[in-house]
């Protein structure tokens, strides 16, 4: 998505602040039908008062509909003119054809001031899919792991990582057997951040041997590479080949909890373990930052579609203390966890500062739950809350399952 250009009128920060928040709380309330349009939006571009939205809209939505009463919503926060370009998708298997719908590419906000145009919106329509892919309840459960649970985030630079790594931790320290699986196919960090990125995993009887990583199994792809340095140029089905051996292929211990760390995004390692890996539920992670949110709440409509339980949301880099003057500030926005916490009503598991100490004891392979420092607390209640509610999210356990 690209960022907001400079606008014509004078703004303070704090006053453009502002007024985004506004903006994206109006995108995030919004539905078509009983789905946020937030999870439609595929770039967005602010320059002033005018907004451009690239969406992908259902097969049977009203592109100038939705187009006026957005107007109507955002006219009060200063939005005066909206752009949309627009991709429908396709029709239902068996509904016919359906000509692409004309919309006009440019309206001014007020409804009543609508004037149509020539120009024709962005449409393609997609084949359906005629096949069922495998769900939720038709995957049997790990016989050696009691809950697996996934980390993730809908846009890549919110901490994701650092996070998962210590929730881990900090599950270990309540005394679980924990393993952690770097899914991240194509930027493994977990080898790094546990201080184990030299350590290799051994082979027993064609299956792979957790790397022991301050007392947790750990495996990564990181682990496998020759070095730092060596990039995954894979496309997708070799990436989730890669993730289902690094799955299946390991010889898990008896773990109470498997943490995965998930790639940014919703792509195809998403839908592949989705589809493959009986997950227990996910937990997500966001910035209070706006383009953050939008994408975060994308991250939780499809594991909502996928039937993955969202265990709940953690705001990372929620503010942030000068170590000089000690002065506080929301750097990123504030309320942004709480907001989708509240609209998909799931737990606010906790709130994380924005401290480099978080980034420096992770670049040392020492991250803060291990050292146990100030910032620890933050991640010990963060995996209370998980473990207060998992339980009712449980698989039942298949023992005859042979990997």
């Amino acid at each position: 998505m690209k960022k907001n250009k400079p606008t014509t009128k004078t703004e303070t920060p704090q006053q453009q602040a502002e007024r985004d928040s506004a903006v994206d709380k109006v995108l995030l309330g919004y539905e078509v039908g009983t789905i946020s349009i937030a999870t439609m939006v595929m770039g967005l571009e602010r320059n002033g008062e005018e907004l451009t939205l690239d969406l992908r809209l259902p097969e049977d939505s009203s592109p100038e509909t939705i187009q006026q009463e957005l107007g109507q919503l955002l006219h009060p926060h200063g939005i005066k003119t909206i752009h949309m370009n627009v991709r429908l998708s396709a029709p239902a298997k068996g509904a016919g054809s359906t000509l692409p719908k004309q919309m006009p590419k440019t309206t001014d906000a007020m409804a009543n001031q609508s004037k149509p145009t020539t120009a024709q919106s962005n449409t393609d329509s997609e084949p359906p899919i005629s096949k069922a892919a495998p769900t939720q309840a038709s995957l049997a459960a790990h016989p050696r792991i009691r809950h697996i649970i996934v980390v993730a985030s809908g846009k890549g630079g919110v901490g994701k990582s650092t996070t998962t790594v210590n929730i881990a931790l900090a599950l270990q320290k309540l005394g679980n057997r924990v393993g952690v699986l770097d899914a991240d196919i194509y930027g493994p960090s977990m080898p790094t951040m546990l201080g184990v990125a030299d350590v290799k995993p051994q082979l027993e009887n064609e299956q792979f041997v957790p790397v022991d990583a301050h007392g947790m199994a750990m495996l990564s792809i990181g682990s496998l590479l020759d070095g730092d340095n060596t990039p995954v140029a894979w496309r997708g089905p070799k990436a989730t080949g890669a993730l289902m051996q690094l799955y299946n292929q390991t010889n898990w211990p008896q773990l109470d909890y498997l943490v995965i760390d998930m790639p940014p995004g919703t792509g195809d390692i998403q839908l592949t373990l989705a589809q493959r890996i009986p997950v227990t539920g996910a937990v997500i992670v966001t910035t209070p930052q706006h383009i953050a949110l939008l994408d975060a709440q994308k991250g939780i409509e499809m594991f909502n579609k996928t039937n993955i339980p969202v265990l709940g949301v953690v705001e990372n880099m929620a503010l942030h203390t000068c170590s000089n003057c000690h002065h506080t500030e929301a750097i990123f926005g504030t309320g942004g966890g709480e907001f989708i916490a509240e609209q998909y009503q799931v737990p606010l598991l906790g709130q994380l500062p924005l401290a480099s100490g978080i980034r420096a004891q992770v670049d040392k392979g020492e991250p803060s739950v291990l050292v146990d420092d100030e910032f620890a607390p933050y991640y010990l209640s963060i995996a209370k809350n998980i473990e207060a509610n998992i339980n009712k999210f449980a698989k039942p356990v298949n023992d005859k399952r042979i990997f």
